[in-house]
């Protein structure tokens, strides 16, 4: 069973005025299935609105980077952007709200640990933003994004600053300028429950240089890897990345 909104609420410190929006939002299209229409109507489960969601946090995402690298070209923008609306990322945003435990799922997707599946986690945040937007307008909806999607990490300028664009592709190319081996990735730690486990992963290159990498998946704790190794390495030569 999923835990009551209200708890949702007091969690992203907004308290929606058409609950009906929220509670749409959450609903994924296999619990409709399981459940009839009931109340709903068929277009009712959180698709649509995460569809909407999309454009809208695109927009801010858009927003943001334009303030914060006003000299980056398009391009590069546009991949930086890609990576605050990747699912990897959005579902890791989801997962610090704990977003999983107020979803409506159908029982397949409750025996298949819906809650916790990255896709499915990424798709409600994403029809989360659209509801907020819906309910309150532009300015609750930025405020949220701010919050939980861009926010910085501890001692970071930016939310992008802990993972360079690509890590893993910019240390093999490093790697292949200073003549070092093809880095490797060895996942070395496992923790927590099934539903969210921490991985922690390290980026090997040759037998001198190893760094870890944390992240709710493996493909996050690998790019941290390759982030951090990328800074040593980066240390030792003159060389531009």
């Amino acid at each position: 069973m999923p835990a009551p909104l209200e708890e949702l609420e007091r969690r992203i410190e907004y308290a929606f005025r058409d609950p009906a929006l929220l509670q749409r939002a959450l609903t994924h299209k296999s619990f409709l299935s399981d459940n009839g229409t009931g109340p709903f109507s068929p277009l009712e489960d959180n698709e649509q609105l995460e569809f909407l969601g999309d454009a809208i946090l695109g927009f801010l995402a858009s927003e943001n980077l334009y303030k914060d690298f006003p000299h980056f070209a398009e391009g590069k923008l546009s991949r930086l952007k890609g990576h605050i609306v990747s699912a990897a990322h959005l579902a890791e945003a989801a997962l610090a709200i704990d977003l999983g435990s107020y979803l409506l799922l159908g029982r397949g997707e409750e025996m298949s640990r819906g809650r916790a599946k990255p896709a499915l986690l990424a798709n409600a945040l994403e029809a989360l933003i659209a509801a907020i937007h819906l309910d309150g307008g532009l300015a609750p909806c930025r405020t949220f994004v701010e919050r939980f999607v861009l926010a910085k990490p501890p001692g970071a300028e930016t939310v992008l600053a802990p993972i360079p664009l690509d890590a893993k592709s910019e240390l093999q190319e490093l790697a292949q300028a200073l003549r070092l081996p093809v880095p490797r990735y060895v996942i070395v730690q496992e923790q927590g429950p099934e539903h969210a486990k921490t991985f922690t992963v390290e980026a090997r290159v040759g037998q001198d240089y190893v760094a870890p990498g944390e992240g709710s998946s493996k493909k996050v704790a690998s790019q941290r890897a390759a982030a951090s190794l990328l800074n040593t390495l980066r240390s030792l030569t003159p060389l531009s990345p």
